[in-house]
């Protein structure tokens, strides 16, 4: 919060600083809610907002009595010759002028405009365009600069990649001076051109610059395509350094290198490797205090966005400038300190992000980091994502630019949303700074813990991105605060383009993987199927033959109990009377199935059943055979087994045949 009042302090000391005897600067400002209204309304581009509420004419910065004079239609004096110029005044001096206080004349705010420097062949054309042109206007100005058709026309350089004609300029987020370059793949270039297309070609060129930091005794090997610009390497080695662009002083870039949108490969540098050293430019001890008589204001200002110097310097107590106490603009911590479960944390994170910067915001996940890391790194290869992790510090001056800026532009939200998971944490209090540190080196290991170390205050916020990888978790990128959307958006797509070359191998693994197992599970799907067909048949068989056996041993126990009923009825027969016995007998003939003829003589008083029990007692049991007469036909096993056999008209002889029951 120190640090956050103590940069609204030097922008409120710049409008607010009272210059002049009736204790006013000349942009009549006195209100800092008002002040900060209109620096939002310019994107923080101080600048721009003083000039929005300072009337100018011909780029001269004209008095309060003056403007209203020219309001009321009286004719305004000329500028005498101390004041006037043939050029606008520079971004770094503004000239006042003294204020009258009775009146105040408000002028609507003018709209920023954009300086294009564009390369095609041996030529160069300088552009300047307002914010609200679109990309298509500019195509139609260098069609009549170049005499090239648009529809061959490609224009290129845009830091976030291809863009559309019908794509405005301010929605491109882009800074003041801006380097493009015409391509015409379509227009076979001349003999005279051939230098130039040599140094079209070395815009897809990879230069590798060895960058000495003198002060750290370290050396940085970092690879640039031709086509990015000299500033865009100094804001990646600031952000290596900790050194901000404007505090940086170079040796080894050519004396052609002179401007810094200037792209590497028309810098003259050497290819394919170039040395460079950096270090931090020394700053006067004492900066001199602006004095009521002097007639300019001077502002050091990066376009590119550094970080805001100390307060301090401009001998203004924060206590004073803002009339409070740091205690009165506290706001509620984003997360608890000391909280026991990660997912109230989470929870408690997401409610206070959404009521500080909006309900448009990425995604958080509720949860343990551990189970962040599991939802992002261990699922199927195709449904992988990469991990980010935010870690806030409210005492970071870039915190509230970063969110509200950064974090809640549509384009990183549904970015991130598409192909992150993204998780948050808070560490503007040291036990929760402890405890993310704790969470990191059991997750990731140490060398991830002392890199979060490193990272003073002032750097936060900070944006992991985090890769998985098959042995260990790799951090593709750290990204701080000091950014912009443009540059976040080619920072999140690289670490993607990284990631989706990995995930591309693994999806090829375990597609390989998957088809090894699937034919193993086929090979031993088989084999069972064959095992069990086995152990079926054998089964199968087993049962057979041991139904076999059963029936078998069915078979002879009853062919055994046959053979004893047999015997038992045998044995059971009266004796077979002799024919000269002088009583009546009876002799019967009975013809078997097979065709043979048994004979017996029986007393014709017998009982049919000793009949019936001769004839079983020869194999033929009653329950199965029937005995049969031939002439007239008679089934004798019918009659009653008392009868006589006399009785059964069987006597003095008679012809048996038997026959098996149905």
């Amino acid at each position: 919060m120190v640090k956050i009042i103590r940069s609204l302090s030097c922008i409120a000391i710049l409008l607010l600083r009272e210059e002049f005897s009736d204790g006013k600067a000349c942009t009549g400002i006195d209100n800092i809610a008002e002040a900060i209204t209109l620096l939002e309304l310019n994107n923080w581009d101080l600048v721009a907002a003083i000039n929005g509420v300072i009337p100018q004419e011909n780029g001269i910065l004209q008095s309060r009595s003056e403007a209203a004079d020219a309001a009321a239609g009286g004719a305004v004096p000329p500028p005498s010759s101390s004041s006037s110029s043939s050029s606008p005044p520079s971004s770094s001096a503004l000239a006042y002028c003294p204020v009258n206080t009775s009146s105040r004349h408000i002028v609507e705010r003018q709209p920023r405009m954009l300086n294009f420097k564009v390369e095609y062949r041996q030529r160069c054309v300088e552009l300047v365009l307002e914010e609200g042109s679109t990309v298509g206007e500019i195509k139609q100005i260098l069609e009549s600069e170049l005499g090239v058709p648009v529809s061959k026309m490609q224009l290129k350089g845009w830091k976030s990649g291809d863009v559309s004609d019908s794509t405005v300029l301010k929605s491109l987020h882009l800074p003041k001076n801006n380097s493009l370059y015409v391509l015409t793949p379509d227009i076979a270039p001349t003999a005279s051109t051939s230098k130039n297309s040599a140094l079209q070609e070395s815009l897809n060129q990879n230069f590798l610059l060895i960058i000495s930091h003198r002060e750290a005794q370290r050396d940085y090997s970092l690879n640039f395509p031709g086509s990015r610009t000299i500033q865009e390497v100094k804001r990646n080695v600031s952000d290596l350094t900790n050194i901000p662009v404007r505090h940086q002083q170079w040796e080894g870039w050519p004396a052609s290198a002179s401007d810094d949108s200037m792209t590497l490969a028309f810098s003259g540098i050497s290819y394919p490797c170039h040395h460079l050293s950096v270090c931090r430019r020394s700053s006067p001890a004492n900066m001199q205090e602006p004095t009521e008589e002097s007639a300019d204001v001077h502002m050091i200002s990066d376009s590119e966005g550094d970080d805001f110097e100390d307060a301090s310097e401009f001998g203004v107590d924060d206590t004073e400038m803002f009339g409070m106490g740091s205690s009165t603009c506290r706001k509620s911590p984003m997360m608890p300190e000391n909280s026991e479960n990660e997912a109230d944390a989470l929870l408690h994170f997401t409610a206070e992000f959404s009521s500080r910067y909006g309900e448009t915001h990425p995604m958080f996940f509720i949860g343990s980091l551990e189970a962040a890391s599991q939802e992002a790194f261990y699922g199927k290869a195709r449904d992988r994502k990469l991990l980010a992790i935010y870690l806030h510090n409210d005492d970071s001056v870039l915190s509230n630019v970063f969110c509200s800026q950064m974090m809640c532009a549509d384009s990183i939200v549904s970015y991130l949303s598409q192909n992150f998971i993204t998780w948050a944490w808070d560490v503007t209090k040291e036990a929760n700074k402890a405890r993310l540190l704790t969470m990191c080196t059991r997750h990731f290991g140490s060398v991830v813990t002392q890199t979060i170390r490193t990272y003073n205050t002032d750097q936060f916020p900070l944006l992991l991105i985090v890769m998985g990888k098959r042995t260990s978790n790799e951090v593709l990128n750290v990204i701080q605060g000091n950014t912009t959307v443009d540059e976040l958006m080619m920072r999140l797509m690289a670490a993607m383009e990284i990631f989706t070359a990995q995930q591309q191998e693994d999806i090829k693994d375990e597609d390989e993987r998957e088809a090894r197992e699937t034919v193993k599970r086929e090979q031993d799907e088989a084999y069972r199927l064959s095992l069990e067909a086995d152990r079926k048949k054998r089964e199968a068989q087993e049962r057979e033959e041991a139904e076999q056996v059963r029936l078998e041993q069915m078979r002879k126990e009853q062919e055994e109990e046959k053979e004893a009923i047999r015997l038992s009825l045998e044995q059971a027969l009266p004796p077979e009377p002799d024919e000269e016995s002088g009583e009546q007998i009876s002799k019967l003939r009975i013809r078997t199935p097979s065709g043979e003829f048994l004979e017996r003589r029986f007393l014709s008083s017998c009982k049919l059943q000793v009949l019936f029990d001769f004839v079983a007692s020869k194999g033929y049991p009653f329950e199965e055979f029937k005995l049969l007469t031939t002439f007239p036909r008679r089934n004798i096993t019918q009659l009653e087994p008392g009868s006589t056999l006399m009785e059964a008209k069987l006597f003095p002889q008679e012809t048996l045949f038997l026959e098996a029951k149905e």
